[in-house]
């Protein structure tokens, strides 16, 4: 069932010259992840497959923030296999994103190895430490938008940290945590644009969203049903949400729609943009696994309830740190609710 409408609303990094500055890092540091999983089909078949996978998830899916397994510490066959890797190989390979500012990026002041950083990443490392007992003990994939659950698929890397909504047509294709973090989808635009929000000053705008992501499931679905305006282009998709505000900066759209805790930190690299409007859904993020690791889902969710309780340097301490300059002070805006879970054994 879509998420529910809602109403919630919201310095610098610097512009053309910062994003310039990012992407050369980015070129340098970049870590490889084959584009494998990507088919060449028709692409009508592939949109009226997508479309009818879709609505049927929808029909049969209520809450999917809900439909995961209880905590466990056990180990499993799958946890089993990842602390049987041998040498420099014994590591948690995780798919995370390198240029989300806040969430999961790399520092362009912080030394010649720009090591990863974030609020993402910091969840990352203590996934890692409780596993295998080194919060450093990962070997990290810089994975695009639309490749999260092919490299789930295929077996690329045991799990994604890439501010992931957890939505009815992802969880027929991968196993989600429970929520960590409430965010919704909001409008980016620059701050002289007539653009007031999500709303009818869309129309005729050219929209930009990233592929595979959950924002430009939303603009199709809205058009389709009237909620958007038909003339509102958002044809305008990118592998990674960065190149949206790249995109925006050289002025090939007009507006960028994602969720609005990434889109508070695209603000903050660019003191000319700024977020238009109230956020018009409810979504959570979840870390995602392949549908059989039962037992590393178990495992994440138990690590999870405990990173929540700890106060001095789990959750609140990494919001604090990455995200309250953005954001403001924790609040039911972004702290995930109480989790629930699938009566299953």
């Amino acid at each position: 069932m879509r998420a529910r409408r809602l109403r919630a609303s919201l310095k610098g990094w610097g512009g053309v010259a910062a994003m310039a500055v990012v992407c050369a890092l980015v070129a340098v540091f970049a870590l490889y992840v084959p584009l494998s999983g990507t088919r060449t089909v028709d692409g009508q078949s592939v949109a009226q497959s997508a479309r009818v996978k879709a609505e049927k998830a929808e029909e049969d899916c209520e809450a999917p923030e809900k439909q995961t397994l209880s905590p466990s510490s056990a180990d499993g066959d799958t946890i089993q296999k990842i602390k049987n890797r041998q040498g420099d190989m014994r590591k948690l390979i995780v798919g995370v994103d390198q240029n989300s500012y806040r969430w999961g990026y790399r520092n362009p002041n912080s030394g010649k190895t720009a090591e990863l950083e974030g609020f993402d990443i910091d969840l990352v490392h203590r996934i890692a430490e409780d596993i295998l007992g080194d919060p450093r003990a990962v070997q990290f994939k810089a994975i695009p938008t639309d490749q999260r659950i092919p490299a789930i698929q295929d077996g690329r890397v045991d799990m994604v940290v890439r501010t992931m909504t957890i939505n009815c047509e992802r969880i027929d294709d991968v196993a989600f945590s429970a929520p960590y973090f409430k965010t919704g989808q909001q409008v980016l635009a620059p701050k002289s644009s007539p653009i007031k929000g999500y709303d009818d000053t869309l129309a005729g705008k050219r929209i930009c969203t990233a592929t595979g992501s959950t924002a430009y499931s939303t603009l199709k679905a809205d058009q389709k049903a009237g909620e958007l305006p038909a003339t509102a282009d958002i044809s305008k998709t990118v592998p990674n949400q960065l190149d949206c505000l790249v995109r925006l900066q050289l002025g090939e759209v007009d507006a960028v729609v994602t969720d609005g805790a990434l889109a508070a930190s695209q603000a903050a690299q660019d003191p000319t943009v700024e977020l238009k409007g109230d956020a018009f859904t409810a979504e959570y993020y979840g870390v995602a696994m392949k549908k059989s690791a039962n037992d590393l889902v178990r495992r994440v969710n138990q690590i999870l309830v405990d990173y929540r309780k700890d106060t001095a340097n789990g959750w609140q301490a990494s919001y604090g740190k990455w995200l309250s300059a953005t954001l403001g002070k924790i609040s039911e805006k972004s702290e995930p609710p109480a989790p629930q879970y699938l009566r299953t054994t």
